[in-house]
């Protein structure tokens, strides 16, 4: 995200938090977060609908072909009309139609539910009549009963008979039983509506940012605050955002079956929505077709945090089933037939009050039951029930599952060992909750460790196109049977604020580009190394490489005009430079990445297939590599430049990556490639079963990682002790100084010591 995008949103959040924020005056933080997240829906669902209403009302008055060639299929001839009067009567009418909206996936939203109609009557003097617009009236009494009837409207609004927003149906909250006083809904009503959300500016410059992001950037901020305002009790539907997003960072969902049987808000699913969009360049895929290959079930037992995760969801766009109704996983399993590619999930931890009846000899627990005192292993195996043959799963668990015997549970984890299913675990710092200060890590499993194959590559998938279902986008993964992975992230993150820890994106990258490195464990290229020396480049490569640049095409010298000199992004390009055995058209050593342009020759069976060898070999060595047609480059000049522009802001420059440590893979954070994997003493290490055996199948991670190494201290100890007891004795004088100072000006205002 751009620079101004960013500002953008962190000044929107502190104007809309700071509005919002008066309404704890009068209401506990668990109470107005409902009449706040109600009227963040309120405007989205607006908003949405209205940038809707006014693309139909284009179509139909405009005659234009779309970006395909293809006829207006909604126009409507003004021709057909007799006046203007009785055409502009018949596009209103048509834009009212609920199939318009239905066919983009758009919420439906009745007259009295639409923000410009809930702004105008809120300023009205109460017990004012409203017409309703559907010809009906009613009497205002309060600014919040206002709200509870748009909230209604869309929940039960039919057509035919038909609701026509069902996913809605006993989902949205109502604000009256809060009492909220109408001045302050009222104030709230007027910051949400000066703030533009559908064509965002920022000291006048237009943004890249839909309403649908900006409001669903809100929402989550907001759920983010109210977890804060509530300390424990907000734990209970939010995870925090950087844990959330190593998760899905390590266990990465392109597609498949996603499923969180503890979904709080729905934390996982929005991270696993942005993880797809962060990815589309990289991978070279359609970030809207991609997420259609993704289906979303959760389970959530608390009814309040059920209705919030269904509203995340319809903010986002994003399909959802969970289930009928909010219920007890355990006890009332909302999908017992489903069986996932990804589980992911926070459950509570140790909860001691979970155990019936009913749970006896459970088809759950193929691994051992459960103790009766303590879910945490009933969780992990609810999980693995829920899991395919090929699946994967995280979970954030308290440390002690990790080393407990304890009434069956070593028995349980022994087993789940020796079944091979355990992946990776990962020891977290502390101070990284809201609700709780017991120390955690995260569980990966999976029911696959034998090898992938190597993903097929963009032009085998065709450009842009989305991953079938099933496919995986990862760097294909090794034998990893009878192996299991141990990071400690204890020492990682940093203090955000005097209570909370927070991971760093560096952090994320590092933990993720470890578990991808021994995932995969790609050997290194022939003739590379980890940054020491590098085969010399042969001279007749050389001469090849000064002719190429003799002879450049009109599309090579146009993009060198535009690359030369650092003009994209700050980042330096050569021309016709060696790679191993090859020439780039253009390449950038600091971002890693070259650029590729092709002729008609490169598009024949032959051309595609060399291109593809050659492609192959420069993606080894961890150089990224983009390719455009030099027809493309000279009629679509701009979009090939945003192109370029993308990928070079989306990884570290040279400066950034050296002052950041290389990860285990042997990269730093922002490098493309996977490199090979290696243990590093007091971070990660390797363990194989018997490994484990000899730790008595504890998966503690600091008891395989060991310690890590020190620097050697080349002082003596003598000039150490000199050094420091001057050091200590300056600063016994600068003490005393200080003191007499502070004494003599007390005396000078009457109070001697």
């Amino acid at each position: 995200m751009k620079t101004a995008e960013q500002e953008f949103l962190k000044a929107l959040d502190d104007k809309l938090w700071k509005a919002a924020d008066k309404l704890r005056n009068n209401l506990d933080a668990a109470n107005y977060k409902h009449v706040v997240l109600g009227l963040i829906f309120l405007k989205y669902v607006s908003d949405a609908f209205e940038e809707r209403q006014t693309e139909l009302r284009h179509l139909f008055t405009k005659d234009a072909s779309d970006q395909n060639g293809d006829d207006n299929l909604y126009y409507m001839p003004r021709d057909d009309y007799d006046s203007d009067e009785e055409y502009e009567e018949a596009v209103n009418a048509e834009l009212e139609l609920h199939d318009y909206y239905q066919e983009k996936n758009v919420f439906w939203v009745p007259k009295q539910a639409r923000w410009d109609f809930i702004k105008s009557t809120a300023a009205l003097p109460i017990g004012s009549e409203v017409e309703s617009g559907d010809g009906k009236t009613f009497k205002m009494t309060s600014v919040s009963r206002l709200i509870d009837n748009a909230l209604e409207s869309i929940e039960n609004f039919k057509i035919d008979d038909k609701l026509v927003n069902p996913k809605l149906k006993g989902v949205l909250p109502r604000v009256s039983q809060y009492q909220v006083d109408n001045h302050n809904l009222t104030e709230l009503i007027n910051r949400f509506s000066d703030t533009s959300f559908s064509k965002p500016e920022y000291n006048g410059q237009k943004l890249n940012l839909h309403s649908k992001d900006i409001l669903g950037h809100v929402y989550e901020y907001f759920l983010g605050q109210f977890a804060l305002a509530e300390g424990k009790q907000g734990g209970q539907y939010y995870t925090p955002k950087s844990i959330v997003t190593l998760i899905v960072e390590m266990l990465a969902p392109y597609n498949g079956r996603v499923y969180d049987p503890a979904m709080g808000a729905g934390g996982f699913f929005v991270s696993n929505d942005k993880f797809i969009e962060a990815h589309a360049a990289e991978k070279h895929y359609d970030a809207n077709e991609q997420k259609k290959h993704i289906s979303v079930y959760g389970q959530e037992s608390n009814p309040t945090t059920w209705k919030l995760a269904a509203m995340n969801m319809a903010i986002r766009g994003i399909d959802f089933n969970f289930g009928k109704k909010n219920a007890d996983s355990f006890l009332d399993d909302q999908h017992p037939d489903l069986r996932a590619d990804y589980v992911m999930a926070n459950p509570p931890f140790n909860i001691k009050e979970w155990w019936h009846a009913r749970l006896e000899n459970d088809v759950r627990w193929k691994y051992g039951t459960p103790p009766k005192g303590n879910a945490n292993f009933g969780w992990i195996q609810h999980m693995l029930h829920h899991l395919n043959d090929q699946g994967s799963m995280a979970l954030l668990l308290a440390n002690g599952s990790m080393s407990s015997n304890t009434n069956n549970e070593g028995e349980i984890r022994k087993a789940l060992i020796e079944a091979d299913l355990v992946e990776c675990m990962v020891a977290l710092p502390g101070q990284l909750f809201t609700n709780t200060q017991i120390p955690a890590c995260i569980w990966f499993l999976t029911k696959n460790k034998r090898p992938h194959p190597q993903p097929l590559s963009q032009r085998e998938r065709g450009v842009k196109s989305p991953l079938p279902l099933g496919e995986d986008l990862g760097e294909g993964k090794t034998d990893r049977r009878g192996k299991t992975l141990f990071i400690d992230a204890r020492n990682l993150g940093y203090m955000k604020d005097r209570v909370l820890r927070d991971f760093t994106e560096q952090d994320i990258a590092k933990i993720t580009d470890t578990f991808h490195a021994w995932q995969s464990s790609t050997p290194l290229p022939q003739g590379e190394d980890l940054g020491e020396g590098k085969k010399p480049v042969p001279p007749k490569l050389i001469e090849f490489a000064r002719n190429l640049r003799k002879n450049q095409t009109d599309a090579e010298k146009l993009i060198w005009q535009l690359l030369r000199n650092r003009q994209i992004a700050n980042a330096k390009f050569r021309r016709q430079h060696p790679i191993g055995q090859y020439i780039a058209d253009f390449y950038c050593h600091e971002h890693k990445l070259v650029i590729e342009l092709d002729g008609s020759q490169h598009y024949s069976e032959q051309g595609l297939s060399r291109d593809q060898i050659r492609t192959n070999a420069i993606e080894k060595q961890g150089i990224k590599v983009l390719r455009f047609d030099n027809r493309q480059v000279l009629t679509e000049t701009e979009a090939v430049i945003e192109s370029i522009y993308f990928t070079l802001t989306q990884t570290l420059s040279q400066r950034e990556r050296a002052s950041t440590p290389p990860s285990p893979s042997g990269r730093r954070a922002g490098d493309e490639g996977v490199m090979m994997y290696k243990d590093i003493p007091g971070f990660c290490y390797s363990a194989s079963l018997d490994d484990i055996k000899k730790h008595d199948y504890v998966l503690t991670p600091g008891r395989y990682v060991g310690a890590a190494d020190q620097e050697e201290d080349s002082e003596p100890f003598a000039e150490k002790m000199t050094r420091l007891t001057a050091q200590l004795k300056a600063q016994f004088e600068e003490s005393d100084r200080l003191e007499g100072e502070i004494r003599k000006n007390l005396a000078g205002l009457g109070y001697e010591l």
